[in-house]
């Protein structure tokens, strides 16, 4: 049987990951044109009011239709919130999902009767009213951002102690294409969907940022081992011999995280639904990246920056020491 080998076709996954990360870097160019920000950001860090509405099924005739968001945004305008963000959700299109500036109660009650007398009876107890001031938004958008700064920073110390220098600098471009194209993904999202982040997604992206390094981790142990029994073979070869050898347990590990994800996904409720999908696209790119992204540039740096003789001696004196990891 043929041995698969991901450094002969380097090229065609370098060009998949750059037409990726392009595609999303020019989405978060236009949200920032549009919104002010790479990602359209979610009442946890802007701020305001989000309002969600169910029609009562049970009243006869109500749910005959679905929501017109023409209608509702009708009375937005009438309401003087004609900036606000307006979604139909719910089963067969019978719910409707605000978010506007900060509102008080006389401007709910009033916001609420007027959708009532267009869109017919909701049902009080699927009503659900959210405000957060700019402040608190603010806050809790610096507080996401310094924990993920100092999770990379964390990630970055223990590669550089676990491993060579090269190791750790690709480990960490493989960490960076996967956020990339996580990110990437859903600030497309916020413009042709108008998708929003909240605080689920800054966790969802530490959870990335540790199975990505987690997955790389283990293909570069194997290449460790294998240049300490075969310290002649090339990296080329080496690279090819590891990824070949930790193929099925990543495949599997990752189709296992995937099938639960894809529960959450379908059955997990509206709450949890972009939490789980930025979990599922960073969980594929991570796999991806450790296997088709981090292991070829790996051989591709150590073939083109170091003399042939130095790279089948060298990791027989830096890569088979057990006292330090490198």
């Amino acid at each position: 049987m043929k041995k698969f080998s991901v450094i002969e076709q380097r090229r065609w996954w370098w060009t998949l990951s750059a037409a990726l990360i392009l595609s999303g870097l020019v989405s978060m160019g236009i949200s920032w044109q549009q919104l002010g920000s790479p990602l359209r950001l979610g009442l946890d860090f802007a701020g305001g009011t989000r309002l969600q509405f169910e029609r009562n099924c049970q009243v006869p005739h109500n749910c005959d239709r679905p929501i017109d968001i023409a209608t509702v945004r009708q009375i937005l305008d009438e309401q003087g919130l004609g900036n606000s963000s307006i979604q139909i959700v719910g089963t067969n299109q019978q719910a409707v999902s605000l978010r506007t500036k900060a509102l008080n109660v006389d401007q709910r009650t009033k916001l609420q009767t007027a959708l009532t007398q267009k869109l017919g009876e909701f049902n009080p107890q699927a009503t659900q009213i959210d405000t957060v001031g700019p402040t608190i938004g603010r806050q809790l958008l610096s507080s996401g951002l310094l924990a993920l700064a100092v999770s990379f920073i964390g990630i970055v110390i223990y590669l550089s102690v676990r491993f060579q220098t090269d190791y750790a600098v690709i480990a960490i471009l493989a960490l960076f294409h996967d956020v990339l194209i996580t990110v990437g993904f859903f600030a497309f999202l916020g413009l042709v969907q108008g998708t929003e982040v909240d605080s689920l997604f800054i966790v969802a992206i530490l959870t990335i940022t540790g199975f990505s390094v987690t997955d790389t981790v283990v293909i570069y142990d194997r290449i460790r081992e294998i240049f300490k029994l075969n310290p002649n073979n090339s990296i080329n070869q080496v690279v090819d011999d590891a990824v070949n050898q930790t193929l099925t347990r990543s495949i599997n590990t990752t189709l296992t995280v995937l099938l639960t994800l894809f529960s959450i996904f379908l059955f997990g409720g509206e709450s949890l639904r972009n939490f789980s999908l930025a979990l599922i696209i960073g969980f594929t790119m991570g796999a991806y990246s450790s296997i088709f992204i981090a292991s070829p540039l790996l051989a591709w740096w150590r073939r083109n920056s170091q003399p042939p003789k130095t790279i089948s001696t060298e990791p027989v004196d830096t890569l088979t020491s057990s006292d330090d990891g490198r």
